[in-house]
């Protein structure tokens, strides 16, 4: 297995998140949305449906379904990926940090 093709790893993914995500985001079913919306229950849905969070019009209007591909892209650059989106985070540039972060929300974040 090439470094490539190195899976994410959950518990290095939870660091991650801690350190580069929870100050906007929870995971947690029922959790608070913050200055970014709550994530539980995201993976697989469309981006922009939290009940009660206030996307952007980009967001809403992007069709993304979020997964695996589509995270690792938009984790890489959230304001390139989506145009006009709200978000204020510069992206995670190294790919295995992307990889273990969507490991950890794979795991948390299923509804």
């Amino acid at each position: 297995m090439g470094k490539k093709d190195k899976p994410g790893n959950e518990k290095k993914g939870a660091k991650v998140f801690k350190t580069k995500c929870s100050q906007c985001h929870t995971v947690e079913a029922g959790g608070a949305h913050k200055q970014g919306p709550n994530l539980h229950g995201f993976w697989g849905r469309q981006s922009g449906q939290a009940e009660g969070y206030s996307y952007s019009s980009a967001n809403k209007k992007s069709g993304i379904m979020w997964g695996q591909d589509t995270l690792f892209d938009y984790l890489e650059n959230p304001k390139k990926y989506i145009k006009g989106t709200k978000m204020v985070f510069a992206g995670i540039k190294k790919p295995q940090e992307r990889k273990d972060l969507i490991a950890y929300l794979k795991s948390s974040c299923e509804a």
